[in-house]
């Protein structure tokens, strides 16, 4: 069983994925491959090196991460255009972590996607798992969290599909506005059903 995790900034889906790898759950998260492909050497590097010259490099030529995201949220061809370089990348080693899971034979495998949804990478997945907390909750853990103030908290939130839609759109839903023991037991039936399921 392919399920796709995602969830709004701040509500917790790092927790849930945790608790799904304690689960004998294979993960392949989004956020790490995406650091991944881009590791000097990667057909992926090249190409954004390419697209924004070796200034945006480190000493050691990996990526100035810094000086990018500085480029690409002040000027959108230029997210645009990293973005086009980049998932493809992600998602053509997501494909292939996912085939090798399941030739491994492991019955839950989980994609851990931050914007699953705003990305409408639905189709790579069978469920979707919706980790949900209130917008209150999420921008209260944001500015803890990251220390940003309720400004920049509210703005980061706002960047993405609220948590409201996601979770209409979800096949299911953990809600972790709760005790972390709350969290764990909806969890554990979560896995029961998709083992199930199978």
């Amino acid at each position: 069983m392919i399920i796709g995790l995602t969830g709004g900034i701040a509500c917790g889906k790092s927790t849930v994925s945790r608790m799904l790898a304690e689960r004998d759950a294979r993960i392949i998260d989004a956020d790490i491959i995406a650091r991944e492909v881009v590791r000097p050497g990667e057909e992926a590097w090249s190409l954004v090196v390419e697209r924004f010259g070796r200034d945006i490099l480190l000493a050691n030529d990996e990526l100035d991460r810094v000086k990018l995201g500085s480029l690409v949220f002040s000027d959108e061809q230029a997210r645009l255009d990293l973005n086009a370089i980049v998932h493809p990348a992600v998602r053509g080693r997501m494909r292939q972590l996912t085939k090798e899971a399941q030739e491994e034979g492991i019955a839950l495998i989980v994609l851990d996607i931050p914007l699953l949804y705003e990305s409408k990478l639905e189709y790579m997945v069978e469920k979707v798992v919706v980790v949900y907390c209130t917008v209150n909750q999420q921008l209260e853990r944001l500015m803890k969290r990251n220390g940003f103030d309720e400004e920049e908290a509210q703005r980061r939130i706002a960047s993405q599909m609220s948590i409201e839609d996601k979770r209409l759109r979800a096949d299911y839903v953990i809600d972790n506005s709760g005790t972390l023991t709350e969290t764990e037991q909806q969890v554990d039936e979560l896995v029961g059903r998709l083992l199930n399921l199978k």
